[in-house]
């Protein structure tokens, strides 16, 4: 791969490292106490399974960018090359949904649901739902740095194709 293509494929991973890195932080550091009617109520991400798939997949995310940006592609094989793609295709879609599913859960912390009879509680724990708040805009900014790299390979993939037929 030329210089003038791998500079901006690094830039991406890196781009995509930061903010999958900075989701999981903001996810794990969300936690507030508040007291109501003489009790103690306790919000963390670890209560809720949803929070805890999004962190999972965030440090997955995290994880592969940050091995990827290390392994160059001029010394890998041409097929681990596309197993690289098909699991950056696989974490585009894990971080698509996570994000999906917390968002779903932040929105009913934040609205309630009144036929459900389940109530607000961001009134009682700002903190908390800013936490959440930052972590799902740095995921949702991760997820589309995912799927930017997605067509990016695509795009290098029919540049293959085509210089080989």
């Amino acid at each position: 791969m030329s210089k003038a293509k791998s500079i901006p494929l690094f830039l991406l991973r890196l781009l995509a490292l930061g903010a999958t890195v900075c989701a999981t932080i903001f996810m794990v550091t969300s936690h507030e106490s508040t007291k109501v009617l003489n009790m103690t109520f306790e919000a963390k991400y670890s209560d809720s399974p949803t929070f805890k798939y999004f962190v999972v997949v965030n440090a997955v995310a995290s994880g592969y960018s940050l091995l990827i940006i290390f392994l160059s592609s001029k010394n890998l094989p041409w097929r681990l090359v596309l197993v690289s793609d098909l699991v950056k295709e696989v974490i585009t879609s894990l971080l698509i949904s996570s994000l999906s599913a917390a968002l779903g859960v932040s929105q009913v912390a934040k609205k309630g649901n009144a036929h459900a009879g389940w109530l607000p509680i961001c009134g009682q724990v700002p903190k908390f739902c800013d936490h959440i708040a930052g972590a799902l805009v740095s995921g949702f900014i991760a997820a589309i740095f995912y799927f930017l790299l997605l067509l990016y390979s695509l795009h290098n993939a029919l540049d293959l194709l085509t210089l080989e037929a």
